[in-house]
């Protein structure tokens, strides 16, 4: 396998064919890898959402340095090799420069195992369509030359705050295992919008109120292909979030409130769904309650989400480990 360039992964290739299962097992089997990338690999670039140079629409530049197109053995493979059904190949794609979004990481903690970051608003946790070398997993490999940084959870690129990412391959698993089973306890803040019209002498959804108890919202959450925005749907829940109105204030002449936001399950976009059924959508949110298609370099409107808490048990020392955040919400911001 080809280690990162510039902090990037080598993107992976499966060939046709096969004796293992895999989604093109059953395909026929060119008969040169330059065959295979004019009829299947290339025609695949085209239409999609990330940036490539116009070089990765010619075979010429997979087998180039600049490509290093590779077998998984780490050989170098040339044009008129034959294609090894099923087998895996590596190369570099041709990502071009990009605008750096102007906002820095934080280092929160770091050890032999860990770093715990501070991620801002509009960076993406991890390359993700147009966001590749400007994402914090690329920048940090980048500026700290470590190949092995890999984010163990994500954040999505408009919210801000906690992010852990693991720097060694050796105890990665250990560390991931804890997302994966929901053993980590983590907290957002949040500034939200109170219903349109309230007033002080109005009761708020769920019987919320300021230092009340914490209520729990249950729902079913469903993400059709193609579409940003989640919805709540008929059916058994999958998604559970516990929430806390911490304090009412005011903001551009109406009432905005400070939650404290607990999600108990992991689904795209569930804290700002869920507090967008109850009538009050957070603060700068480009998606709920209208999908407003922003620039993706527009940074006039923060979203008003901060993972702000998180804990867990060390799966290596068995210590309590708990990790809060420097940044802050600010309304005028969103």
């Amino acid at each position: 396998m080809l280690p990162p360039r510039d902090g990037i992964s080598a993107a992976r290739l499966r060939a046709p064919g096969g004796r293992e299962t895999h989604a093109a097992a059953g395909d026929a089997v060119p008969g040169t890898i330059r065959e295979w990338l004019e009829t299947v690999v290339i025609p695949r670039t085209l239409g999609r959402e990330e940036a490539f140079d116009d070089r990765a629409l010619e075979p010429e530049f997979f087998t180039s340095d600049d490509g290093s197109l590779t077998s998984a053995f780490g050989e170098r493979v040339s044009l008129d090799d034959p294609v090894a059904p099923g087998g895996f190949y590596f190369f570099h794609k041709p990502y071009p420069p990009e605008t750096r979004v102007p906002f820095e990481v934080g280092i929160r903690h770091e050890d032999a195992d860990l770093l715990v970051v501070d991620k801002p608003h509009f960076l993406a946790s991890t390359p993700n369509g147009r966001f590749v070398r400007e994402s914090v997993v690329t920048r940090l490999r980048a500026e700290r030359g470590e190949d092995d940084i890999v984010a163990i959870h994500r954040l999505d690129r408009v919210t801000a705050g906690l992010l852990v990412l693991s720097r060694r391959p050796a105890t990665r698993g250990r560390y991931q295992v804890l997302f994966q089973e929901r053993r980590i306890r983590k907290t957002y803040r949040a500034l939200a919008w109170l219903p349109d019209g309230w007033r002080p002498d109005d009761p708020l959804p769920l019987g919320l109120e300021p230092g009340g108890p914490v209520v729990d919202i249950r729902s079913r959450l469903y993400k059709a292909d193609g579409v940003r925005a989640v919805s709540e749907v008929p059916g058994e829940p999958n998604a559970h979030t516990s929430v806390r109105l911490d304090s009412i204030g005011e903001h551009a002449g109406r009432a905005i409130g400070e939650f404290t936001l607990t999600p108990h399950t992991g689904k795209t976009h569930q804290l700002r769904v869920h507090m967008n059924a109850l009538g009050m959508p957070l603060l700068g949110d480009p998606v709920y309650p209208i999908d407003l298609g922003p620039d993706r370099y527009d940074f006039s409107h923060a979203l008003q989400l901060l993972a702000d808490h998180l804990e867990f048990d060390d799966p290596i020392t068995g210590e309590p480990r708990a990790f809060t955040s420097a940044l802050s919400l600010d309304a005028a911001a969103s």
